[in-house]
């Protein structure tokens, strides 16, 4: 895929963020091979931009690093060339979420998180998806060959609508969800993650675990009776009652998962016992505090400046392990989001699903996994579906499938009847207007009769 004596050209797409981009950065260069690399940075906002040369600059500075970078407010001027293109945007920023959160909320539709699934997700599909499918046929045009790493939510909606806009693109979807449970059950064992094997598949912020094994010893039975004390169980309560009732670790937070089902979330009495103490355990509108950030100016300016020290430790992220395996040869296993085609033989073909991937020069290979156990599968047909008719929605800019995808998803099918679920999706819609693709002006959302 890459010749290993040279080195890579990595474009990151969102390059403003608060955080992720020089988390990103500082990962790839601290493999020797990738200390030289150009990154192309992109983003809307020049602001941001600037900060994000600047702490560029100081990751370089404080590694001793080769690297150089080059700023850019277009896609297509930074894309010539690239051999690794990294996707990370938000659409429509802080306004745009407070609206997916707090018109549901109104109908009683309680969100913590909101970027996967529920009202929130398919909003967000409805604004991200058309940038995204975009960029991906940007890249087919000028660096056809690049892997692309998105990272940005909801993932298996994006993937899948980009591998639509452009197929034949080489995709794959990342996340931390897989890699931060397993390291989080093998503390909570009392095991280092370097004698741990495990199997895991699903989709992504609903994979399964399906085998986690220390040295050859199955180490299910002792989750299962973990999940039932009490103190793990009230720090990740609607994960501990998927182990309880199903028999498996589900990957992400419980105020993630806490919203991927009917069970936890349908009345104040269920959100106070499934989601105790707020936050990432399921509190209502939490993803607000983490965007709300008045301060952002403050903290990239603390890094830009040296005053906040540069942290060049390796995270967990797969990106940058990605990117040196495909640059050198030296192979990873990772966990990557990919077209189905059969990998899972029991979920849909079309259905973008987190698998076992190699990577190597040849590229991202996803590795076959099965059948999962059928009652996981089920559950994971159910987002599917969800997921699947967001898409739909977002290329057809028909406002029937937004409102059949809210139909069809699991907490809001749960709190509100099909005459409200429309209300709420007209009201979401007006308010989504100034974030969605012009096609959206002349395409209302129909009323119906309420009839007694």
């Amino acid at each position: 895929m890459t010749n290993p004596q040279v080195a890579p050209k990595i474009v990151i797409i969102g390059a403003g963020s608060l955080e992720f981009s020089s988390r990103l950065t500082a990962d790839c260069l601290s493999y020797p091979a990738l200390a030289g690399a150009h990154f192309a940075l992109v983003d809307t906002d020049a602001e941001r931009l600037s900060y994000a040369g600047r702490i560029f600059d100081r990751i370089v500075e404080a590694g001793g690093y080769e690297a150089s970078c080059s700023l850019h407010s277009e896609v297509t001027e930074a894309l010539p060339g690239a051999q690794f293109v990294i996707v990370s945007i938000l659409v429509g920023g802080y306004e745009a979420i407070e609206a997916e959160i707090d018109i549901p909320m109104k109908y009683g539709v309680s969100q913590a998180i909101g970027d996967t699934l529920t009202p929130g997700g398919i909003m967000r599909c409805l604004r991200t998806l058309p940038i995204q499918s975009a960029i991906a046929q940007h890249i087919m045009a000028l660096c056809p060959d690049a892997l692309v790493l998105n990272y940005t939510n909801p993932m298996s909606m994006l993937c899948e609508g980009m591998l639509n806009a452009a197929p034949g693109l080489n995709l794959v979807g990342l996340c931390h969800s897989v890699q931060s449970t397993t390291e989080q059950w093998a503390k909570r064992l009392n095991q280092s993650m370097s004698d741990v094997t495990f199997e895991c598949a699903g989709l992504n912020h609903q994979a399964w675990i399906t085998r986690f094994e220390v040295h050859a010893e199955d180490q299910l039975p002792a989750i299962r009776k973990l999940a039932v004390n009490p103190e793990v169980w009230r720090d990740d309560t609607s994960r501990m009652e998927y182990i309880k009732h199903f028999g498996y670790p589900v990957t992400e937070a419980s105020g993630h998962n806490s919203e991927y089902s009917s069970w936890f979330r349908k009345s104040e009495a269920d959100i106070k016992r499934y989601c105790p103490g707020g936050g990432w355990n399921g509190g209502h509108g939490f993803i607000k505090s983490l965007y709300n950030r008045p301060d952002w100016r403050d903290t990239m300016e603390r890094m830009a400046s040296g005053e906040t020290p540069i942290d060049l430790r390796r995270s967990l992220e797969y990106g940058s392990q990605i990117i040196h395996a495909a640059t050198t040869g030296i192979p990873e296993t990772i966990y990557g989001n990919v077209r189905n085609a059969a990998l899972i033989s029991n979920l849909p073909d079309w259905a973008i699903v987190e698998v076992a991937c190699t990577v190597d020069q040849s590229g991202i290979r996803p590795q076959p996994y099965g059948a999962l156990p059928e009652h996981l599968a089920a559950i994971n047909r159910s987002q599917a579906s969800v997921q699947h008719l967001a898409v739909q929605a977002a290329e057809s800019t028909d406002p029937e499938i937004v409102f059949q995808a809210m139909c069809l998803d699991p907490l809001t099918s749960t709190v509100l009847g099909l005459d409200d679920i429309r209300a709420m999706t007209r009201e979401l819609l007006a308010a989504h207007r100034p974030f969605l693709p012009d096609a959206w002006t002349n395409q209302p959302l129909q009323d119906q009769p309420r009839l007694a």
